[in-house]
């Protein structure tokens, strides 16, 4: 459900914007207002403002402005939801939950509770651990060895777990508490013949990396050996504040050095991300233990719109960047830049910068291998592109990776190459790839005009049945009338597209529009959010999917949805609607399209609404009032002829 805007101007009233952004930047009182350097560009002199009493900031160099809310997501990279969540727990204020039940709220509450209980239990730990390392030499010399000065070790909040089997013990009171072991930091096992629980410390003699959510709490830990031991590396189990699959290591560190180097530097370890912050790259951060998931890419795409993966340049690193590109290609719009940077297999980051320095490795960075680059070697591997037989393997290999990507130009500069590659036209690989209707001959017939005369309209198929629209033209104006009655403009088919399917309605139009551009729905008010999620199967049961979508993910590419959809009742009339023409590649036409498309589905629906009060007049309280309210909404919307 949309969060009501009047509970959002209750959030920012309450908030101290002062104080929030003082979290993140060193302000100084200057006048009115305070002073600071802005966190959204590099600046050696403040020009970024925080008005207490407008609760609103503004930088004067970058021109970035907004309220508590926009900070959160601009700056430590939540999305709506999540930002407006973060605040309402700060302050106190029950997000509204209409449509759970009371248990359901409940649970939700526990759930809240108990995440933030094992926060605190892991940060107890890591502030254990912390202490430990100062008073082990053997692991402060590793870390010397290893390169790393204290200060970064302090950063990142480095620390040492050690050898005792109960070292927790002597930290927690009682070390029978099930948070410990729900938390990932003790390991419960039974024994089958006395029935006995044994309970021991999961990390031991291991340098620990407390691994941080957006926010900065401890959700986890990566432990590294000292010596050769196995395993080298171990990461805290799934517990319900850590997924491997959503968070990324060094994400919170590195969140000013995203914006600062203008990209995210993926790596494969915690020790390269600590290593790469000492020599000079910041921005470094790593997957735990997991290949790049769709979570991360849209995760990072929150900070920064350039992403390079860094990977050793054996076997092993190629099937890791394979991966990573599966997970990238559905993010990979105009707008954003996704690289590869394959290293000599003798090196990683750390040591490749120390033997050839940090500026061959700046280099190297900026040689990277593109995503389109990438995306074509994936689809010939394997292949002899010189027999019929190995172009098509390529071609069959390219489509799915091609599918994928966002509408777009990079796209169809793709889709141009993929055809030159295996030596057809880009027509003849979407005919292959996206086979449409078998063409049927139009019967011609007529319509009787308004004033004299016939003209010539195809409105039916060979085999008699009737076109899902069809034309014609009074008075030398053309204009199209959907077997539903609605009046709609005849759309133009979007370029190089091939054979797809026309929307028949408005509702198939905003299902289009918003599953190719899921922001969208941030932009559509609650009145048109209740309207369609309210529709009839299959459009209303699709709009409530992608709203709880968004509102759990925040903005999703069709290529993640289109996953998330497989088994939904839905499936196959939102693949269709897919299929349809697409009326640009910004977002602003994207947006400009929705807009109209909701104006006109509004106006139907509150012209079917007044039909309705008339014939209750004298039975339902109020029907005359709401009868007058909706006759002066539209009587100004025909006034400003808003529609044709």
């Amino acid at each position: 459900m949309a969060i009501p805007q009047s509970f959002i101007q209750e959030l920012i009233a309450r908030t101290d914007i002062v104080e929030l952004v003082g979290r993140y930047v060193p302000l100084k009182k200057g006048g009115a207002n305070f002073m600071g350097l802005c966190p959204f560009h590099g600046e050696k002199s403040p020009s970024f403002t925080v008005s207490a009493t407008k609760q609103f900031y503004h930088c004067f160099g970058c021109g970035k402005n907004g309220n508590a809310i926009s900070f959160l997501m601009e700056h430590v990279g939540m999305n709506f939801v999540e930002a407006v969540k973060d605040l309402a727990q700060q302050y106190g204020l029950q997000m509204p939950e209409d449509d759970a039940s009371p248990e359901e709220r409940q649970r939700a509450s526990e759930q809240r509770e108990k995440q933030a209980t094992l926060s605190d239990v892991l940060e107890k730990a890591g502030d254990a651990y912390r202490k430990e390392l100062k008073d082990t030499p053997h692991a402060v010399a590793y870390l010397k060895q290893r390169g790393l000065s204290g200060q970064v070790a302090k950063d990142f909040g480095l620390g040492y777990a050690p050898e005792g089997w109960r070292s927790l013990a002597s930290i927690f009171a009682d070390y029978t508490d099930p948070l410990l072991v729900e938390s990932g930091l003790v390991i419960l096992n039974h024994d089958d013949d006395s029935g006995e629980e044994k309970r021991y410390d999961r990390f031991r003699d291991r340098v620990m990396f407390p691994i941080r959510n957006i926010k900065g709490e401890c959700i986890g830990f990566g432990g590294r050996v000292l010596g050769d031991e196995k395993p080298k590396y171990l990461n805290s189990p799934e517990t319900p504040v850590f997924s491997k699959g959503r968070e990324l290591y060094g994400l919170f560190e590195a969140r000013h050095a995203l914006r600062e180097k203008g990209y995210a530097l993926v790596t494969e370890g915690y020790m390269d991300v600590v290593a790469l912050a000492q020599l000079g790259f910041p921005n470094a951060v790593a997957t735990l233990g997991t290949a790049c998931t769709a979570e991360h890419i849209h995760k990072l795409f929150r900070f920064t719109d350039s992403v390079v993966f860094s990977f050793d340049g054996d076997a092993a690193g190629r099937r890791a960047a394979r991966k990573a590109l599966d997970a990238a290609v559905p993010y990979a719009s105009d707008l954003r830049s996704v690289k590869f940077l394959f290293l000599p297999p003798e090196h990683d980051p750390d040591t490749f910068i120390r033997e050839n320095g940090g500026a061959a490795f700046a280099q190297c960075v900026a040689d990277a291998l593109p995503l389109s680059r990438f995306l074509l070697d994936a689809a010939r591997e394997s292949c002899e592109t010189h027999t019929a037989e190995g172009r098509a393997k390529t071609a069959s290999q390219a489509r799915p990776l091609w599918l994928a990507l966002p509408e777009g130009a990079l796209k169809q500069q793709l889709l141009a190459e993929i055809a030159e590659l295996v030596q057809l036209s880009g027509a003849e690989i979407l005919d292959i790839w996206q086979p449409g209707p078998a063409p049927t001959r139009a019967i011609t017939t007529h319509f009787p005009p308004r004033q004299g005369g016939y003209e010539p309209v195809e409105n039916h198929y060979a085999d008699g049945n009737e076109r899902p629209s069809v034309k014609r033209q009074w008075q030398g104006k053309w204009e199209e009338k959907s077997k539903f009655g609605h009046t709609a403009p005849w759309a133009t088919p979007h370029p190089n597209l091939g054979a797809r399917v026309r929307p028949t309605t408005r509702e198939d139009h905003a299902a289009r529009l918003l599953l190719a551009q899921s922001g969208a729905w941030e932009r559509l008010s609650n009145e048109e959010h209740a309207l369609l999620c309210s529709l009839p199967p299959p459009h209303g049961a699709l709009f409530t999917w992608l709203e709880g979508q968004h509102n759990e993910h925040g903005p999703l590419p069709w290529g993640v949805l289109s996953e998330a959809l497989t088994g939904q009742s839905f499936e196959g009339f939102a693949r269709k609607a897919m299929k349809s023409p697409f009326p640009g590649t910004s977002v602003e036409e994207y947006a400009q399209e929705l807009a109209d498309v909701m104006s006109r589905l509004l106006k139907v629906h509150l012209e079917t609404e007044n039909q309705r009060l008339i014939s209750v007049f004298n039975t339902e309280p109020g029907a005359k009032e709401r009868y007058d309210e909706i006759f002066k909404r539209l009587s100004a919307w025909q006034s400003q002829k808003r529609y044709n």
